[in-house]
């Protein structure tokens, strides 16, 4: 048992691991220890996603696409910023280069990979994505989602970004 004021040293596979590690070190403002026996308060759990941001080439053109593409609303926030809304969740653009801060260590234009669900039948996807010039690069295939299994469409948006929408597979 170990005795009040000690501290444990995390192990270095969890450093390797941890997702803020950057050369086998923590980044800074991150703690290296954690007390042993810690009976803080209960550690965090968050229960959903409000928003993410996307670095983008061009503002307008990734709203477009969007727009056009997946459905979703065009909105202006204040400061005339470009956000992408749909659902109870919405998209912030950024210009890359012009990132509001504080930003992502290094928001690049096609580093992300997003999952979207739709009702909309897969086969009219792909139509939907012939008839607008866009191809597709996967798809339909099985995948497994966050709350169970999905049939998935994989294209790319004008950043490069991966885009895959898919349909809830009910059992």
């Amino acid at each position: 048992m170990a005795r009040a004021g000690r501290v444990a040293q995390l192990p270095d596979l969890a450093l390797a691991r941890a997702p803020f590690a950057r050369g086998g070190r923590l980044a800074a403002g991150w703690p290296r220890r954690l007390p042993v026996g810690h009976k803080g308060p209960r550690r965090m759990k968050i229960d959903s996603l409000d928003h993410l941001v996307l670095a983008v080439e061009d503002i307008d053109v990734s709203a477009s696409f969007y727009s056009e593409m997946l459905g979703m609303d065009a909105i202006t926030l204040d400061g005339g910023r470009k956000a992408l809304s749909f659902g109870v969740r919405k998209i912030n653009l950024h210009r890359c280069g012009r990132e509001l801060e504080p930003k992502a260590h290094r928001p690049t234009p096609g580093s992300a990979d997003l999952c979207f669900l739709t009702s909309v039948p897969l086969a009219d996807v792909l139509a939907h994505l012939a008839k607008c010039g866009v191809a597709a690069i996967e798809g339909p295939v099985l995948r497994m989602g966050a709350t169970g299994p999905i049939l998935s469409v994989y294209f790319r948006d004008p950043d490069m970004n991966l885009i895959e929408v898919s349909n809830p597979v009910h059992a």
